[in-house]
């Protein structure tokens, strides 16, 4: 029960690290210092954690990465279409 308060812990530290950056990048739409391949990279691992979780049924895997992959592609489909 401990390890799991634990993932949660990490998992909502972790997502609302990403969150600020993910705003700001749909506000400004300014994706020029952003790595096409590290996002494409970053966000097919996201996806991959999120199957991960969902295999073992781990909720804080589960929540985390589901969050954290909608903002990632979110992010990826701004840098695709602004460059």
């Amino acid at each position: 029960m401990t390890s799991e308060w634990i993932g949660y812990a990490a998992a909502l530290l972790t997502t609302a690290s990403f969150v600020p950056q993910a705003v700001r990048t749909v506000q400004t739409r300014d994706t020029r210092g952003i790595s096409l391949w590290m996002y494409l990279l970053f966000t097919a691992g996201i996806a991959c954690w999120l199957a991960y979780g969902l295999a073992l049924g781990a909720w804080p895997i589960i929540l985390a990465n589901t969050v954290t992959f909608a903002l990632a592609l979110v992010i990826l489909l701004m840098k695709l279409r602004y460059g």
